[in-house]
């Protein structure tokens, strides 16, 4: 049977693989070397599922949307992710790379962040392991998302703002890499989504794979049977969406749906959607599908959304789309910030506006009544707040 996890060369059908500068080689095998046996060791397992439950809070809750599910005609059961400690997703992978790094003896932390949410969840687990930490963030988010600047900074880490490019996302994490060629040997990188070289892109979906372990034992609760028919959540990078589909990845009878950010339309320049539009090359150490030029010279992306504001996606997503096991849609600003709303009055849950690109897929959908549908809600949108508040019902 074909699987669609990554294969012994950390390869996704034709993407992922690690292509690092030579300083960086040692480190990167390292890691490769040293990950798996260490994340699947009990004394890692015990320390890492007992922070889950008592630090993160999960399980995070299987919450059946009744008044969408009416709409939409289908059973719609939402996977809160927005309840988790510091408000979104990132903080599972954070606090399991954060033993990680404790246990292959390095001092110094590092980290990239959009939207902020894995510059918290990085600072909030460097400050309970007491250890320093940068996070690099692009200027632009840095204006956007000034609460969670404001939170990294009271947690005790040190935000750099990136003034180069875009000063977005892939600035961030071109600064970061930068960071780490100087740093190599006492320093690990948190990279906060399933990009960058092999092995980032699998592990961090091993530690973010408690989502869908979750969401198996729930529908067994709720629904008498595993599975759904239908997955959804939004990706950039793709974290929250390789946990919501890891353990379903090579089960056919789950549809995997994904939206990915349209900005103002994919037939314009103003856009993020990568898988849709992009084309194969190297961005940050692994192979992926990726806005370029014919030169290949990254186009900048745009997004509403500064955690879905990247020119590419990660290798598991673009192997699931190039293969067409997921189906992935472009959503525009206008229609994620539809969907943030209707979540709002409609559940009484504000969403991050990462999450509502996976809510506005619901509209372009034609469900059975008996289909079960599980979306991945990854954040809360207390960080959003000025963004909603300036397209309040216009």
């Amino acid at each position: 049977m074909k699987s669609y996890n990554v294969d012994e060369n950390g390869y996704y059908g034709e993407f992922g693989g690690a292509y690092v500068p030579e300083i960086l080689y040692k480190t990167v095998e390292d890691l490769k070397n040293q990950y798996l046996t260490i994340i699947e060791s009990e004394e890692f397992q015990q320390e890492y599922n007992q922070l889950l439950k008592d630090y993160v809070g999960r399980p995070s809750a299987l919450y059946y949307a009744k008044r969408m599910s009416e709409k939409y005609g289908c059973k719609l059961y939402l996977k809160r992710e927005d309840l988790n400690h510091t408000g979104a997703h990132k903080i599972n992978n954070a606090i399991g790379q954060i033993l990680l790094a404790k246990k292959m003896g390095k001092t110094r932390i590092i980290a990239e962040t959009g939207a902020g949410q894995h510059g918290v969840a990085t600072a909030t687990v460097c400050a309970l392991m007491d250890m320093p930490c940068r996070v690099y963030m692009g200027a632009t988010d840095v204006a956007r998302q000034r609460p969670n600047v404001e939170r990294m900074k009271m947690l005790g880490a040190e935000v750099f703002p990136v003034q180069s490019g875009n000063k977005t996302l892939k600035d961030a994490t071109n600064e970061a890499i930068r960071d780490w060629c100087c740093h190599p040997a006492d320093t690990f990188y948190i990279i906060g989504s399933t990009v960058g070289p092999h092995p980032y892109p699998d592990m961090v979906a091993r530690l973010q794979s408690v989502i869908s372990k979750e969401i198996k034992e729930q529908l067994m609760e709720q629904e008498g049977r595993e599975y759904p028919d239908y997955l959804m959540a939004c990706i950039g990078g793709g974290s929250n969406a390789a946990g919501t589909i890891y353990h379903y990845i090579d089960d056919e009878r789950v549809k995997i749906v994904l939206g990915e950010a349209g900005g103002y339309g994919i037939d314009t320049a103003e856009t993020a959607a990568s898988l849709n539009i992009g084309t194969p090359g190297i961005l940050h150490g692994s192979r992926i599908k990726v806005m370029q030029d014919e030169d290949g010279q990254i186009i900048e992306p745009y997004s509403i959304s500064a955690g879905l504001d990247y020119p590419g996606t990660g290798p598991i997503h673009c192997n699931l789309y190039e293969t067409g096991r997921a189906t992935v849609l472009p959503v525009n600003d206008d229609e994620a910030l539809k969907a943030a709303f209707e979540l709002t009055r409609m559940e009484g849950i504000i969403p991050a506006l990462e999450s509502s690109h996976a809510l506005a897929l619901l509209p372009k959908m034609k469900f059975k009544a008996d289909d079960v549908v599980v979306l991945t809600v990854s954040g809360r949108g207390d960080k959003d707040m000025e963004t909603y508040l300036k397209h309040f019902q216009k």
